[in-house]
């Protein structure tokens, strides 16, 4: 039997199209590799040093600046995101963010003044900021700045008036002031908007136990370590509450 052959040509001339090649999206990328950065900075890492193989630019080189502050390499990632936030010609409101970023980097390092310097050049990008406006309060706060922690956080609230962090920590500073009223009115307003705020409830324990109500002090705690037992407010709440038993016995 003699074999048939087939013309060679045929089937080229009906393959399919070959699909266009995948391409990454830029914004959808770099929405992705931060927030992977943030929860799980290992992976982050190589995502935004792969990303930036591939030409990701100023937003890989951010992602993995964020992905090194949870790797705890906080200066490394400080003066990446100081560098990044100098070039860059992107929006102020990034730029704003990623000078955030860098001084909750050398907060954590330890190094409150540079952090303050970053939040400053931030806040000068976009004035009156809510969140870089409470970052900055913090960073006052770790260095007994109380009456710059009020300060800040009363023009906080002006604008927000219902930020209940913001009146929490402006209850701490008043307390360190010696203004127990102040403080004390503050922490009345956040418990309302939220009656088991825990920060609002170890603060309220904190002065309960200034004015030697030990038995609401004790409440407060135990509340506050009900309210978010894995948290750094339930930590003090239950190391208070180990001093007051070791003080009564």
């Amino acid at each position: 039997m003699r074999l048939r052959t087939i013309p060679l040509l045929l089937p080229l001339l009906w393959l399919p199209a070959p699909a266009p090649a995948e391409t990454i999206n830029p914004k959808m990328e770099y929405r992705t590799c931060l927030t992977l950065a943030r929860a799980k900075p290992e992976d982050g890492w190589e995502e935004a040093i792969a990303w930036g193989s591939l030409g990701g630019g100023e937003p890989a080189r951010h992602c993995a600046a964020v992905a090194l502050i949870g790797l705890g390499k906080y200066e490394e990632a400080a003066k990446r995101l100081e560098a990044l936030a100098g070039i860059s010609r992107r929006e102020e409101s990034l730029r704003a963010e990623m000078l955030a970023q860098a001084g909750q980097a050398w907060l954590l390092a330890g190094k409150p003044q540079l952090a303050l310097a970053d939040q400053d050049t931030a806040l000068k990008l976009v004035p009156g900021h809510p969140e870089l406006m409470l970052d900055k309060a913090v960073t006052l706060a770790s260095v007994g700045h109380y009456a710059e922690v009020v300060d800040v956080l009363s023009a906080l609230l002006k604008v927000q008036p219902n930020r209940i962090e913001a009146m929490v920590l402006r209850a701490v500073a008043y307390r360190y002031l010696d203004k127990l009223a102040l403080a004390k009115d503050d922490l009345a307003r956040a418990l309302i908007l939220d009656q088991s705020f825990p920060d609002a409830l170890l603060e309220r324990g904190m002065i309960r136990r200034l004015e030697d109500d030990q038995a609401g002090a004790r409440e407060d705690w135990m509340k506050t370590i009900a309210a978010a037992p894995e948290s750094a407010a339930a930590d003090t709440a239950r190391r208070n509450l180990e001093i007051m038993d070791v003080k009564v016995k």
